[in-house]
């Protein structure tokens, strides 16, 4: 048993080693465990609520590869996930709260990580007198009615619930790559801050292992995909039963991307599915006949007062909504991958303008059309000398002088461009050291420039060099490489 010191008790760790732990009388209890939390409350000490859990041979079998085996938060020096660095390694702890360590006495249990400071609400998150302070920041605080308990900076801007967009599809896109599922992504399991724009990922010791370990949860009312939903009253052992898997949580991470980037559900619409009963209308709206609400070919669940839609996140981001929402609503395998939505979502982020309206809830939106640069949140206009494109080609391999479209930049005054904005196979993902800002913007008396920081071999739309500090007059039409570098991307000037 665990030796006692006033409120204080020791948990002896799989690896002989001792931690701390404060006992209390009613620790926060979840559906499966219990917690407790050291000292300093660095970490959390979980037990489990039931003693068949905690006695399960084929969960302690999955949470010892869980901290060691899939780790991705772990270098592979020191046991971690395969393939893992230290850079890696350190990257996604930001993402997850990944079990550290396995408790044996005084009964089985884990040790994680707490959540960081910037997760949790302090006393002067609300502004209606409700005591949220110390409560964890789940996601439908913001993106639901309840927003209106918020203070207005605890809401973030559309930029940093963009930036927060990209960092779980990254985390999805990791769990995926090392062939695990998450099986109850949510709003409960992902919680976010959008003042700084981060996110992290929460109760990982049930992740799925096709094959080795099964789900053992079904999921959480509204992220749960339909064919998880509509097979959930069959046996566990049906062959006709869907359960939670990597398809599944591509449907429950569009479900919190669109919520993240236009405030609502995009099941819950309008649409009265069934008048037997409450029960069979929630089973058929979030199961068998589940409905987009912006499904272009079926408006029946669209509600009539819609101002932003997926049109104004850009064509990257409503192609895959679309792709989602639509063609993978009932058919898993048509659902875009976490690489995809990570892909889209980086892309849409140079496409960010900022809105000239100081009240503007969102202060920022997605510039995608020229033509058209309207802020969809508010309504306000950007004058059209306010507007210009960058287009980035990259040269064909083997076809001299031809080069394929891979992105747009919409640019703004003092905007910061970096290495991936000018060289070919270059990407800012968790393998990118040198986040270095390489240029940036300047907007002065109607003219436009790019102005080199520490570009190296940067040329002029003439050819010529321009060094840190010299900067290039950026005229519609033109075209010219971004450096003189092999790599080097094809910039085409566009003006609205």
């Amino acid at each position: 048993m665990a030796r006692k010191k006033k409120n204080v008790a020791k948990a002896i760790l799989m690896d002989g080693s001792e931690l701390e732990y404060v006992v209390s009388d009613n620790p926060p209890r979840g559906g499966m465990k219990h917690t407790y939390f050291t000292p300093n409350k660095k970490f959390a000490v979980q037990f489990f609520n039931e003693d068949k859990d905690a006695n399960s041979p084929l969960i302690r079998a999955r949470l010892e590869n869980i901290i060691g085996l899939y780790n991705p938060t772990l270098p592979e020096s020191e046991g971690g996930a395969m393939g893992n660095t230290e850079q890696t390694a350190k990257y996604f702890s930001r993402l997850f709260c990944w079990p550290v360590a396995l408790v044996e006495l005084p009964e089985f249990g884990i040790v994680c990580p707490t959540y960081p400071p910037q997760f949790f609400f302090d006393k002067k998150a609300s502004k209606a007198g409700l005591n949220l302070a110390g409560k964890d920041k789940k996601s439908t605080w913001f993106t639901s009615r309840t927003s209106r308990f918020l203070e207005k900076g605890e809401l973030g801007t559309f930029q940093t619930m963009l930036r927060l967009s990209i960092s779980l599809a990254r985390a999805v896109r990791r769990l995926h790559a090392a062939g695990l599922s998450h099986s109850d992504l949510s709003s409960n399991n992902v919680l976010i801050d959008p003042k700084t724009g981060s996110c992290v990922v929460i109760d990982i010791d049930s992740l799925v292992v096709p094959g080795l370990f099964p789900p053992e949860v079904a999921g959480t009312k509204g992220y749960i995909a339909p064919e998880v939903s509509a097979t959930m009253e069959l046996p566990l052992d049906s062959p006709d039963r869907k359960l939670p898997c990597a398809a599944t949580d591509l449907f429950a991470l569009p479900v919190l991307l669109y919520e993240y980037l236009l405030k609502r559900h995009p099941l819950d619409g309008p649409k009265i599915y069934s008048t037997a009963s409450t029960e069979e209308d929630e089973f058929l709206q979030y199961g068998p006949k589940a409905t987009f609400v912006e499904n272009p070919q079926d408006t029946s669940n669209r509600p009539p007062d819609l101002q932003v839609t997926i049109h104004d996140l850009g064509p990257l981001l409503e192609k895959l909504f679309l792709q989602a929402f639509v063609d993978g609503m009932h058919d898993p395998d048509r659902r875009p991958t976490a690489a995809e939505w990570e892909r889209a979502l980086v892309k849409t982020w140079d496409l960010l303008q900022p809105c000239p309206n100081d009240q503007c809830s969102a202060q920022w939106f997605v510039l995608h059309d020229v033509n058209h640069p309207v802020c969809p949140f508010c309504g306000a206009r950007i004058a059209p000398q306010d507007v210009l494109h960058l287009r980035l080609k990259r040269a064909i391999r083997g076809r001299r002088g031809q080069w394929n479209p891979v992105g747009e930049i919409n640019l703004y005054d003092q905007m910061p461009l970096f290495a991936w904005h000018f060289l070919a196979n270059t990407y800012p993902d968790e393998k990118m050291t040198d986040r270095t800002m390489r240029a940036y913007v300047s907007h002065q008396n109607g003219e436009w420039y790019l102005v080199n920081g520490s570009l190296s071999g940067m040329l002029s739309p003439r050819g010529s060099m321009v060094p840190p500090g010299q900067a290039v007059w950026l005229r519609q039409g033109e075209m010219f490489p971004a450096c003189n570098h092999q790599d080097a991307l094809l910039l085409e000037v566009l003006k609205g």
